[in-house]
């Protein structure tokens, strides 16, 4: 079993339950981190061997382009998107966090993480 990570990925987009924040906007970063048997591509040097991170990132920039009151919606959408077209992850993780969050507090980013695990097939 190996690991992928995508780390920091920065986006602008429209998320939160203000109707100004889905308005004017915001900056995000984004970080997934993918689980998956990546000895055979370790082998064959081969990019259909592993899991494309180029996917994994095109899966945050798409989904983080639809607006959502939430960010648990958000990090549960790029989920479900990942492990439908990547069948060769067996567990994702995703955070994602809102930095300079509109709340009165000198906070740097507000931030929410989950993971999923895919179902055996036993």
């Amino acid at each position: 079993m190996g690991t992928i990570a995508l780390k920091n990925i920065r986006v602008y987009a429209y998320h939160g339950c203000l109707d100004e924040e889905r308005i004017i906007g915001s900056d995000y970063r984004v970080d997934v981190k993918v689980k998956s048997d990546l000895s055979r591509s370790a082998q064959s040097d081969a990019l259909n061997d592993t899991v494309d991170y180029v996917d994994l990132c095109a899966a945050v920039t798409n989904e983080m382009k639809i607006p959502s009151k939430l960010l648990e919606t958000v990090a549960q959408r790029i989920i479900n998107v990942i492990m439908e077209r990547c069948p060769g992850v067996k567990k994702v993780t995703v955070a994602v966090s809102k930095l300079n969050p509109p709340i009165n507090a000198d906070v740097e980013a507000v931030s929410v993480k989950l993971s999923a695990r895919r179902k055996s097939s036993s």
